[in-house]
């Protein structure tokens, strides 16, 4: 996979006109992903969706990987990108809360982007865009870059362990089910006084369990306040 080819704006296409763009594949690879998950995204899936023969892929896309970073520059695309406020903690928060909402869209992407190997051009938009939220920060152009990497890799993180417990737990009423059993077992086995300094912590933090949102946003101001 060459970068400068995966990314030039001028393809050149030998025979016939091409019946799709590679906007469509693409799209429609996206939707591949989105419905059936990351194993499903083969070739000959994403032609079978696209109603082409499989060869007729490698028209727009060398290969399985290069059509995976597509993928993924193409939903960064979707992510909102509003002018900075001057409060670069609360933009940098607010950055993060659009990618976590990206990723829950796209449940694929966290896995993704372990394996991303080049930055396409709405990607290098988010990261420039990033690196205007931190600038009054008084952070350099290098550490605002790995501010941000470390800020996305959370979320991403995060994202990844929320999208594999909602398909492990299946139907909400599987997770609160499985949410009511497991705050029972935490309960008497804090009541044990086997775990004395993990009473400390779930005293601390009530009798009630943080929801989803709660501890994101707990760990993201952590993660934020270590900035700077």
């Amino acid at each position: 996979m060459d970068p400068e080819t995966l990314w030039s704006e001028r393809r050149h296409h030998r025979g016939r006109p091409p019946a799709h763009t590679r906007e469509a594949v693409v799209a429609t690879a996206v939707g591949v992903a989105d419905a059936e998950g990351l194993s499903a995204l083969t070739m000959r899936g994403v032609a079978a969706a696209l109603g082409s023969g499989t060869m007729s892929l490698y028209t727009y896309v060398s290969e399985r990987d290069a059509l995976l970073e597509l993928m993924i520059d193409a939903v960064t695309g979707e992510q909102p990108l509003p002018p900075p406020t001057g409060d670069w903690r609360a933009d940098l928060a607010a950055f993060a809360r659009e990618q976590r909402t990206l990723m829950h869209r796209h449940p694929w992407l966290p896995v993704a982007l372990t394996g991303r190997r080049t930055l396409g051009p709405n990607t290098l938009r988010a990261l420039d865009h990033a690196l205007a939220l931190l600038a009054p920060s008084g952070l350099s152009p290098r550490a605002g870059t790995e501010a941000f990497a470390l800020v996305s890799g959370f979320v991403a993180s995060h994202v990844g362990y929320e999208v594999a417990q909602q398909q492990a737990l299946g139907t909400t009423g599987d997770v609160r089910e499985f949410a009511a059993s497991n705050a029972r077992y935490l309960a008497a086995a804090v009541a044990s006084g086997a775990y004395p300094r993990l009473a400390e912590a779930m005293a601390e933090s009530g009798a009630e369990p943080p929801d989803a949102d709660e501890t994101f946003e707990r760990m993201l101001a952590r993660v934020i306040s270590g900035l700077g």
